[in-house]
């Protein structure tokens, strides 16, 4: 179903497409002004540089703010933050005060500000649509934005051309304004939190882990990082392709610039039907073969018709590609995560436009324009061949709600910083048992290890081989009940496996106890509230003698 359904998506999408027609206004009048002092393609290529450089940097800390607390405050913050730094822009320019090092600047300001932006308002996605709504929303999205760039950049190049960069700048400072609004009318209820929110270097610390020990982001990851250093060559160079290998100014670079959006917006819309039919993996080999073929029909090109007709294609194939990333790391995330996922999954793309726009601007300088598009492309049928051994993975049928999980009674006084508690749960395996047994407990280990477990081990008994323990640590009671919060449906089928493989007359022991040091202090007693605390030794274990073995 449509997401437009939703009155609140549709409210700010609507007013996304405003704000980012400013946005683009204001990018080309940024691009062609430092076409016009800067001159070489090695320096306009840092535009696009110092415009994706900072998500690379801070996207990951905005993810973890994003995912502990209020995603509406956060973009309010960020939308307020740019268009400071806009009407600083804006300001500057009409004193002509602008070098290249500061337009670089402002830049990577209004690139910060974005990436704070960025995790916030991809992961509200969420909590503006149902979760099977969400890939048809990631896509109307990029077609909202692409809306903007199919007419937003000839506008552009008109007003640069006619009035001037400050004119371009002006009118997006002014496009902020119902964003802002939308935002701020916008009633995202708190979201329920048992638990007090995680530090931010705590938060940083779970996504890190989380994606670290989740092969199916990535792989994601991996992609689009392939995808963005070696496809980004097209729209780093565009305005040094209007000037040299066109012979246009910067309205020429503005329907260029159109051609890209117009493209995109059909490619957005073509993901729905072909997401029908083919793989999600199917789709990425057809956005690379694709941007590969546009990346050298553009340097090949020395018509504008033919390059507009290769920015078309480009920004087809180039929508393809990251909104099928964009949704496949939003579904193979819970949403305890999700915008810590987004945010890494940011680092990686854009970290590689990064550093694939400046590289591709020193190889133009070195070897020509034209060759440097024409190797780029070829580049991007090498990143092609990875999905041979890298294949994104499929996301359906994958439900990752949250498991119903109770805390547990316990015998003695404890508080949420309490800690170490150190988890055993004793199997009976058979013999014949034992390879499967052995296998599934490796996935265990993996999902124990990303969701917050420490010092994983696996156990056998001497005297009775049969029996064996798993056995890890949380370093407080805290950590430990975010640690089974964060366990998913999909995770549940594990335990199920390992207690069908376990032949006891009982279900598997769980015990949950506080690790304490045998001080002569201790000896004396002391009540049990926290890690700092000296506690007496023999207290008796946080037990829990049957149910799930968790």
């Amino acid at each position: 179903m449509s997401p437009f359904r939703y009155p609140v998506f549709r409210t700010i999408w609507t007013a996304s497409l405003v704000s980012n027609f400013g946005g683009l206004i204001q990018s080309v009048g940024a691009a062609w002004l430092m076409t016009a002092i800067g001159g070489s393609p090695a320096i306009v290529a840092l535009v696009q540089t110092a415009n994706t450089l900072p998500i690379m940097l801070f996207s990951l800390p905005a993810g973890a703010i994003a995912d502990n607390f209020d995603k509406r405050k956060l973009m309010i913050a960020s939308q307020t933050f740019l268009m400071v730094v806009s009407i600083g822009l804006a300001v500057f320019t009409y004193f002509g005060l602008v070098t290249p090092v500061m337009l670089l600047a402002f830049t990577f300001l209004l690139g910060c500000g974005n990436a704070f932006n960025g995790p916030a308002w991809q992961s509200a996605v969420g909590d503006m649509v149902e979760r099977p709504d969400i890939p048809a929303a990631v896509a109307m999205n990029a077609v909202g934005f692409n809306i903007a760039r199919s007419v937003g950049p000839a506008i552009g190049g008109f007003i640069v051309a006619t009035a001037g960069a400050f004119t371009a700048f002006a009118i997006n400072c002014v496009s902020y304004v119902g964003l802002l609004t939308a935002l701020a009318r916008w009633k995202l209820a708190p979201p329920s939190r048992a638990l007090p929110p995680e530090s931010l270097a705590s938060a940083m610390g779970a996504g890190l882990r989380y994606v670290a020990m989740s092969p199916r982001i990535g792989v994601v990851l991996l992609r689009g990082c392939i995808f963005g250093l070696s496809g980004i060559s097209m729209q780093a160079l565009m305005p040094v392709i209007a000037r040299d290998l066109v012979n246009g100014g910067p309205l020429t670079y503005g329907v260029l610039l159109c051609g890209f959006g117009a493209g995109a917006v059909c490619g957005a819309f073509l993901i729905p039907r072909m997401r029908q039919s083919l793989t999600v993996e199917w789709i990425i080999r057809i956005a690379f073969l694709g941007t590969a073929t546009a990346t050298v029909l553009a340097g090949l090109s020395r018509a504008a018709p033919l390059s507009f007709l290769a920015t078309a294609m480009g920004g087809g194939f180039w929508v393809m590609a990251l909104s099928s990333f964009n949704a496949a790391v939003q579904l193979s995330a819970p949403r305890w995560v999700v915008g810590r996922a987004m945010a890494l999954y940011q680092v990686a793309t854009f970290g590689g436009m990064a550093f694939g726009a400046w590289w591709w601007g020193y190889l133009a300088d070195q070897i020509g324009l034209g060759h440097s598009l024409v190797v780029s492309g070829i580049s991007v049928l090498v990143g092609t061949a990875l999905g041979l051994r890298f294949p994104l993975p499929e996301t359906k049928g994958l439900n990752l709600d949250p498991r119903q999980w109770n805390e547990p009674d316990v015998a003695i006084d404890i508080r949420q910083r309490s800690g170490p508690i150190v988890v055993t749960i004793e199997f009976v395996i058979d013999e014949a048992d034992i390879p499967e047994f052995l296998g599934v407990m490796a996935e265990r280990r993996r999902i124990r290890r990303r969701d917050g477990a420490r010092h994983w081990t696996l156990l056998r008994d001497l005297a009775d081989p049969r029996i064996w323990v798993e056995r890890y640590h949380a370093p407080t009671w805290l950590e430990y009940i975010r640690h089974n919060q964060r366990m998913t449906l999909a995770d549940v089928g594990v335990g199920e496996r390992l207690r069908a493989l376990h032949r006891g007359e009982a279900p598997p022991k769980v015990r949950r106890m506080i690790e304490r040091q045998a001080t002569w202090r201790g000896l004396h007693g002391s009540h049990d509230h926290d890690h700092h605390d000296h506690h007496h030794p023999l207290v008796p274990p946080l037990t829990h003698p049957g149910g799930p073995a968790e």
